[in-house]
């Protein structure tokens, strides 16, 4: 389908000047495999057979038997062979947020907001029906056409402070050789429209790969409904189930999957946004992440599973011993290592034992990338649920910092708020009026994980190049660890803190080094950008 140019008045001239661009979701299968059902039938009959069975070799009546048998049994780890790679155009950041990355069995390769400049407003509009009609439909892209203006206004303000921070840390001026200088500017911009993002709508338009295997697509289909995105989440996944029919059909029209239309979450705003906001928050005490609970044991549990691994007793290996052994990156090479390998690692394993949940409030965009860390899973707000009528968002460091930049981005706050509530007011479905809040809305999560999987978070996210809150939430969760145990948390960092003084190069980032030897004073070290 095209995209449908819809002309919205320029907002200080009254002329049709700015353009909002939809379409309908495109979505492609890029590789897959051959015959899928066949290839999950072969692997169950080899569970039972002599010898490897061939997918040529299945019968229509063991299509029959084995299907029925193992789908509607559960024993579905048969359909997890096959995978299909997707390419998906023309679907919105609060679809994947919400619904495609709310659950760890997935791989996709999103287009970064942080490093591609989004020059061209493109974002879902949902189809009129009901109550949003032609005059709702006009406040929508108005309201995407100014949050489009206010992202471009922000860049531009926020480029001479970000030349200023870095030109600083890399010590450039007058003289300065030519390719740090250039260096600089293409930093200046990278930086200014990563945060210009914020004031974004989440309805803007993402294009991505997409792998998941033949039984996250049945999920995901029966799913559909339960998420912020309904109608939107069965088009684009309806279209990934026709792409995967047109191969081998039988892989879905064997069996009776349908969407589950009636989830048991509410459709519609049940609760007070207002006052569950104002209880989080006190629970955080001024905290971007809280440590809410944890394993007491942890180091006892740790050292305990390590002499099982090594087959010592604690008199030969002592709890002190076990853990040095396991954290101590000069005697651990794995924990320098780049490919994450702890899961394969039988020592590093005895990291599982030992689990810790935060409370944590960081804004859409940056939710967006910490669920990317899909082995530390949270339970995420559904926003039909916790809606506010009153604007509830993060501000970016360099705004906070930046008197101009601070106003129009209040001002990109509080016109979305107003754009939303309007739609809300008059009649629109809560799902449809949410699109129009903007990459900076407050999430509020609570996320549990291993010492094992978070280990690798703190590892990747308390370096400087890390997303600006996921690296502030990281940091005050490492320093919370290091008061509740001590013990652990001294041999946590980012790579650069480990690799000192025992590997080289000391940053494993390349061309990408921030600039500033974070090593030398973490955790302290103060973040500039």
């Amino acid at each position: 389908m095209a995209a449908q140019l819809a002309p919205i008045p320029d907002p200080q001239s009254g002329s049709s000047t700015a353009l909002v661009e939809t379409a309908a979701p495109r979505v492609t299968l890029r590789n897959s495999f051959a015959h899928p059902f066949d290839s999950a039938m072969a692997a169950a009959r080899t569970c039972y057979s002599p010898h490897l069975v061939d997918p040529g070799e299945i019968t229509e009546k063991q299509r029959v038997m084995i299907g029925t048998g193992t789908y509607f049994g559960g024993h579905h780890t048969v359909y997890q062979h096959a995978h299909f790679e997707f390419g998906l155009e023309n679907v919105s950041r609060q679809f994947v947020w919400s619904f495609l990355h709310a659950h760890p069995f997935y791989n996709s390769e999103q287009q970064s907001q942080r490093y591609v400049r989004l020059d061209r407003a493109q974002a879902f509009v949902p189809p009129e029906r009901g109550n949003f009609g032609a005059s709702e439909r006009a406040i929508y892209e108005k309201a995407v056409a100014r949050a489009w203006d206010s992202y471009r206004e922000l860049a531009t303000v926020l480029e001479p402070a970000v030349r200023e921070i870095l030109n600083d840390i890399w010590h450039v001026g007058p003289g300065s050789h030519a390719k740090r200088v250039q260096k600089v500017e293409r930093q200046t911009e990278k930086r200014a429209i990563e945060v210009a993002r914020y004031v974004l709508p989440v309805a803007a338009f993402s294009t991505m790969v997409h792998t998941i295997s033949g039984i996250v697509l049945h999920r995901l289909w029966r799913m559909c409904a339960a998420n912020d995105t309904p109608t939107e989440a069965r088009a684009v996944i309806g279209e990934m189930v026709a792409r995967v029919r047109e191969i081998d059909a039988q892989f879905f029209d064997r069996f009776d999957n349908q969407p589950m239309d009636d989830p048991p979450e509410p459709r519609e705003a049940a609760g007070d946004g207002e006052a569950f906001a104002r209880e989080f928050d006190a629970r955080l005490g001024g905290l971007t992440s809280r440590l809410v609970d944890y394993s007491p044991n942890a180091v006892a549990s740790i050292a305990q599973s390590y002499r099982a691994v090594a087959g010592l007793g604690a008199a030969a290996c002592p709890d002190a011993e076990a853990l040095d052994r396991i954290l101590n990156p000069a005697r651990n090479p794995y924990r320098r290592e780049t490919l994450n390998v702890g899961v394969h690692a039988p020592m590093m394993r005895a990291l599982e034992n030992a689990h810790f949940t935060f409370a944590k409030k960081i804004s859409h965009t940056a939710d967006s990338q910490d669920q990317r860390h899909r082995m530390v899973p949270a339970a995420r707000p559904l926003l039909t649920l916790a809606d506010t009528r009153s604007p509830d968002y993060i501000a970016p460091m360099l705004v906070r910092d930046n008197p101009r930049a601070l106003e129009i981005y209040q001002r990109a706050m509080d016109e979305a708020w107003a754009a939303k509530n309007e739609l809300l007011d008059r009649g629109v479905p809560r799902e449809f009026a949410l699109y129009l809040l903007p990459n900076a809305k407050s999430i509020r999560l609570v996320e549990s994980g291993s010492l094992l999987h978070l280990l690798h978070k703190w590892t990747m996210r308390t370096c400087f190049n890390a997303q600006e809150e996921i690296y502030q939430a990281s940091i005050e969760e490492v320093r919370q660890l290091r008061g509740a145990l001590p013990e652990i948390g001294r041999y946590i960092g980012p790579p650069c803190y480990l690799r000192a003084g025992i590997s080289t190069p000391i940053c494993t980032e390349g061309s990408h080094f921030c600039g500033v030897k974070v090593w030398l004073d973490f955790p302290n070290i103060e973040r500039r950008i």
